[in-house]
């Protein structure tokens, strides 16, 4: 194996990779990125078993052939290097040889074969505009539980149709829900899958990379859900089991309508989050005609207090929330200045949706707290 090719195209594809490669793993080659050349340019692997993904990238191929080479440090090499064009040379024993300009390494690497084999990528089953799936996963990914207990709440509920796509994650505590009419592509019929974790900040990253937000190709076989942008393919097994019917958790009357500007309460609730029990995180939201007052209080720390304006003009009430909950809706809510809290009473949860939407339907439920 021989090939040449420039320092920033390599870099590019080695830095998503990093997402992917084992770092603590008991098996050796999955810290390895797998490099294979021809006369199309190189192919790079990387798997931790659970996620894989393959990049396809230009080079300038003298002879075909394969390696593996521990990704972490191939990405150390690479990084520190001038911008310049990287030789790249397979010698004996797996050793891979590396010279840019006058820097060389030699880095020890693994045969071919000790590399799992990724599955073959199916044909699509659907096209998904990039920005769109983009802009869900930063909008729900937040919400996904972290117990690995809570098997199916570990990941998103991905629910595509021919004139809308649908994305849902929950961790029992809180639900973020977006939706978005688009037409989808090759797609004749309803399709529900759940994405891991894992896999939503790996597409996450491949759509933030990809050229002119380009289209993402999704597809599936039994075991595996399939990503494909551009040049590039994410490969993750899929997360077995019956998502919880998020449709029932949607609230139906909450009729006390609070309008909050968004950078104000974001900074009311940092503030007085300062002061909040550290183990609770919890707020109580005092509403009245015209205002809202927030309140933290902690039997080690003090107590802390805020007033804001607010478009209300409904009965006197409170409720409590953990403020993390509310900050993580409110960094992603997008562009509207307005938020809107929807509550019904104390014991209720709380709905926020942003007041003006960017052609998103996009909801956040939270159960309230005893303050």
């Amino acid at each position: 194996m021989e090939f040449r090719i420039p320092k920033s195209r390599l870099l590019k594809e080695l830095e998503l990779t990093q997402g992917v490669t084992e770092k603590k793993t008991t098996i050796p080659v999955l810290a390895n990125i797998l490099i294979e050349a021809s006369e199309q340019g190189l192919l790079l692997s990387a798997t931790d078993l659970e996620l894989g993904l393959q990049c396809h990238c230009l080079a300038s191929v003298e002879s075909g052939g394969a390696s593996t080479v521990p990704g972490k440090r191939l990405l150390e090499v690479i990084r520190s290097l001038p911008e310049a064009e990287v030789k790249f040379r397979s010698l004996e024993n797996h050793f891979v040889e590396i010279k840019c300009e006058r820097s060389s390494f030699k880095l020890a690497g693994m045969a071919k074969d000790n590399f799992p084999a990724l599955p073959e990528v199916p044909r699509p089953l659907a096209v998904i505009p990039g920005g769109f799936l983009e802009t869900m996963i930063q909008r729900t990914g937040f919400a996904i539980a972290s117990e690995e207990s809570r098997y199916t709440l570990n990941g998103a509920l991905l629910l595509l149709k021919p004139d809308r796509v649908m994305m849902v994650a929950t961790d029992g505590h809180r639900l973020a829900h977006v939706e978005r009419e688009t037409e989808i592509q090759g797609l004749s019929n309803e399709l529900r899958v759940l994405i891991p974790k894992k896999a939503m900040v790996e597409v996450f990253r491949l759509a933030t990379h990809a050229e002119d937000k380009a289209a993402i190709e999704f597809s599936k076989d039994e075991t595996h859900l399939f990503f494909s942008v551009g040049r590039r393919e994410l490969i993750s097994r899929i997360l077995t089991g019956q998502y919880p019917n998020y449709e029932a958790v949607l609230p139906r009357d909450n009729n006390r309508i609070v309008g909050l500007n968004k950078g104000e309460l974001t900074g009311a609730i940092r503030r007085v989050a300062l002061l909040a029990d550290e183990r609770s995180r919890a707020v109580r939201l005092q509403f009245d005609k015209g205002r809202v007052e927030i309140f933290s209080s902690s039997g080690e720390l003090g107590e802390a207090h805020e007033a804001l304006d607010a478009q209300y003009d409904g009965d006197a009430m409170q409720i409590g929330f953990n403020y993390q909950y509310l900050l993580d809706f409110l960094e992603v809510a997008g562009g509207s200045e307005v938020i809107k809290m929807e509550l019904k009473d104390e014991q209720s949860a709380g709905q926020l949706r942003p007041a003006e939407d960017d052609a998103c339907l996009y909801r956040y439920v939270v159960m309230p707290m005893r303050v």
